[in-house]
């Protein structure tokens, strides 16, 4: 539950009061409230956010996350459980505008689907509402359809719907698979190179489509939007520079990698077994049958309203960009799979 003296300022330490800022320019010193803000997207949204000159209430669930991605910015962080009224409400007091990202694309530790996207975004919405909180801007997904035979899919269709239906000046955007140093997709893949040493296998040949887009593009784009009326009652999908395949991705990880695997196509039907396995001996599996499934799907963005809308250059997916991923070793691959 909420405790009202788990307000940690940004350099980590204990505070009672929002931590002080530097001056801003004119009319920019507001107050916007980011759920899901030591999450991948989040911590990056936060730091756009702040140097655009808003005041940034960081909510978190983890202590020791916030420390770890947050404590270098000046930010406002709340420990808690969006799903917890109390917390929620307090959160929003002083609030002019709302970012919407906290969500699970697999479950674990009793958060199911249906709870931490769907719930948490219902929860959050009235919590806004009640508040007089009019601006809201709100992470959907590529491809979330209310009407998805796919779960994770499926609570993120209800979700983005439960958004459009309200009456709050929302923007939804829905990207393709997002991509940076602490995303879990590009970083899931790596993790596989170093576990396999000789082989990468893909399911399904590695036939499905994507447009990777990277994570400081996304935070750009709801750095602007939020102070847009003109993107007010819109949904924009958001890609990349290049559609690509899961073997091309795979292997431009290699060569960000330096590392030299056979990539084999593995029929999803083989795989299903291990998948399921996987998720009943290791605590963090890399991936469940429901995503397995969802791997194989169409993720492309026909009208890519990054360019057409914004105007930004896609960061592109390329070996350059992710020589990072060189940082994974065999023991922090496996660790990874036992992480609580």
């Amino acid at each position: 539950m909420y405790d009202p003296a788990a307000s940690v300022s940004g350099r980590g330490a204990i505070a009672e009061q929002p931590l002080a800022l530097k001056p801003v320019p004119p009319g920019l010193g507001r107050r916007v409230v980011v759920t899901g803000a030591a999450g991948f997207v989040g911590c990056h949204t936060c730091r756009a956010l702040a140097g655009k000159g808003w005041q940034v209430r960081a909510l978190v669930r983890s202590a020791a996350k916030a420390a770890e991605r947050l404590a270098h910015l000046p930010v406002e962080i709340r420990i808690g459980d969006i799903r917890d009224p109390a917390y929620l409400a307090s959160s929003m007091d002083g609030a002019t505008a709302v970012v919407h990202l906290a969500a699970i694309a697999i479950e674990h530790d009793g958060d199911t689907y249906e709870s931490a996207n769907t719930n948490a975004t219902r929860a959050v919405i009235e919590s806004a509402s009640n508040a007089r909180v009019r601006r809201f801007v709100h992470m959907s997904q590529n491809g979330s359809d209310s009407k998805s035979p796919y779960r994770f899919l499926r609570s993120k269709g209800i979700a983005q719907d439960l958004v459009t239906s309200s009456d709050l000046e929302w923007t939804v955007l829905r990207p393709s698979v997002i991509f940076g140093r602490e995303d879990e997709f590009v970083n899931m893949l790596a993790r596989l190179v170093r576990l396999t040493p000789f082989v990468l296998p893909l399911p399904d040949d590695g036939r499905a489509r994507f447009q990777p887009i990277a994570v400081d593009d996304v935070a750009q784009v709801i750095a602007h939007t939020i102070s847009d009326a003109s993107t007010h009652q819109q949904i924009f999908p958001l890609g990349g520079s290049a559609e690509l395949t899961l073997r091309q991705i795979a292997e431009r990880i290699l060569v960000a990698m330096n590392a030299r695997r056979a990539v084999i196509g593995v029929p999803t039907a083989i795989i299903r077994p291990l998948v399921a396995a996987l998720w009943h001996l290791v605590p963090r599996p890399p991936v469940t049958s429901e995503l397995l499934d969802i791997l194989a799907l169409n993720n492309t963005v026909p009208d890519n309203t990054l360019v057409s809308v914004f105007g930004i250059t896609p960061t592109p997916f390329a070996p350059e960009e992710l020589l990072y991923l060189r940082n994974i070793t065999f023991g922090e691959a496996l660790r990874s799979l036992f992480r609580s």
